[in-house]
C-alpha cells in the first residue's frame, strides 16, 4: 500500500509507512484480508468487512497477471453486494472495477475522505437467478 502512494504522483501522502502497516495489521486481525500468493510471494491482497471493500492492493510486478480479478471474484462468491470507493484520478482502478460489473453510484467533493480528492463509489449486484 506504501509503494501506491509513494508512485502515484497525484495523490499526498499523508500517511507514514509505520501508519499503513498498523492499518494493514488491523485489517488482518479483524479477519478482512484474504492474500495472494505467486512462487511463495505475497503477490497481493483484498479486504472485505461485509459487503464494504476496504482495500484491493497487487504488487506492481504482478499486476497484469489476473491476481486483482481472482481476489474480486472470490468475493463475488461470499458476498451478494460488494460497495467499494476510489479516487477519480484512480482510472485504472475505475477501469478494473467497471470491468467486474461494477456500476458508479455516487461521486464525492473530497470532503469525506483524509486526502480531500474528488472520490466516487461503486457497487456491484449479484443477479438475480
Amino acid at each position: 500500500m506504501s509503494d501506491f502512494a509513494r508512485q502515484t504522483n497525484w495523490l499526498p501522502r499523508i500517511h507514514t509507512a509505520a501508519e499503513d502497516i498498523a492499518h494493514a495489521d488491523a485489517m488482518i486481525v479483524r479477519g478482512w484480508v484474504t492474500v495472494a500468493e505467486r512462487a511463495g510471494r505475497i503477490a497481493g491482497f483484498v479486504a472485505c468487512k461485509g459487503g464494504e471493500l476496504d482495500a484491493l492492493y497487487v504488487a506492481v510486478d504482478a499486476r497484469g497477471q489476473g491476481i486483482g480479478s481472482a481476489l474480486i471474484g472470490g468475493l463475488k462468491t461470499r458476498h451478494k453486494a460488494l460497495t467499494c470507493w476510489t479516487f477519480q484520478a484512480n482510472t485504472p482502478a475505475i477501469s478494473f472495477y467497471r470491468h467486474h460489473g461494477f456500476a458508479e453510484t455516487a461521486r464525492g467533493d473530497g470532503s469525506a475522505n483524509d486526502e480531500g480528492l474528488p472520490d466516487l463509489t461503486l457497487h456491484w449486484q449479484r443477479e438475480a437467478a
